[in-house]
């Protein structure tokens, strides 16, 4: 990871929590040392995003951890990252494999909605990632590039706003072609990512931080955090 690049840890609560389980993370978190070095980000599920944004210290970010391609709407169920700015919360969480694959959310929809967040000022995690069979099948190349180029913008000023979420099974192969440092994305690590091997993985060239599931609503979480000082 390039020197002058703070290192990224976030944490996707998904369909997870309660007022009262929200509270302890937040008190957890609040009250954890964490490297001066590291940015922290938590994604909430959305009705909880104005209250843990309320409650959570300032210097960790708030993600939703879905949005759509459009600013309103007659579209049910859906927000808009306008919306999400409204209520303090700056980033989002888009493509992750869940809404791709259980949601059945297409490429394109992904880079609209991707190029939409941003266009709004919203900084986007875009998740890129095959499904199992893809992968037995040897179509991991195939697959993960196809959606890294749905998520491409010729728009250079808007690199800065967007991190990528890739596999370990394709992460190597990406950096081996396109340096983050030469892309102007940040590069996260997302699949299996615990407090025994953080520190090992943070310590990969290609690796600028994590994108973690389950392990974010545990204590283990601070020593992700951490994985990096």
């Amino acid at each position: 990871m390039p020197t002058d690049r703070k290192f990224f840890v976030g944490g996707n609560w998904k369909m997870n929590g309660s007022k009262k389980e929200n509270d302890k993370l937040i008190e957890m978190l609040t009250h954890a040392k964490i490297d001066p070095n590291t940015e922290v980000l938590v994604a909430p599920p959305a009705l909880y995003l104005p209250s843990v944004r309320e409650k959570l210290d300032k210097r960790f970010h708030v993600a939703a951890q879905n949005c759509y391609k459009v600013p309103s709407g007659a579209f049910t169920g859906e927000v808009s990252p306008a919306m999400l700015k409204d209520v303090g919360c700056d980033w989002v969480i888009l493509g992750h494999s869940e809404r791709r694959h259980i949601l059945l959310e297409t490429d394109q929809l992904v880079g609209e909605k991707t190029n939409h967040a941003i266009s709004a000022g919203v900084n986007v995690i875009a998740c890129i990632g095959e499904k199992l069979e893809e992968r037995e099948a040897g179509k991991t190349e195939e697959v993960c590039f196809r959606q890294m180029e749905a998520i491409r913008t010729k728009k250079k000023s808007a690199w800065r706003r967007r991190l990528v979420s890739l596999p370990q099974s394709f992460r190597g192969t990406y950096a081996s072609r396109h340096s983050s440092g030469q892309s102007g994305w940040k590069l996260l690590t997302s699949g299996s990512v615990t407090a025994a091997n953080c520190r090992t993985l943070a310590k990969q060239p290609d690796v600028d931080g994590f994108l973690v599931g389950g392990a974010s609503l545990k204590p283990d979480f601070i020593e992700i955090c951490n994985a990096n000082a």
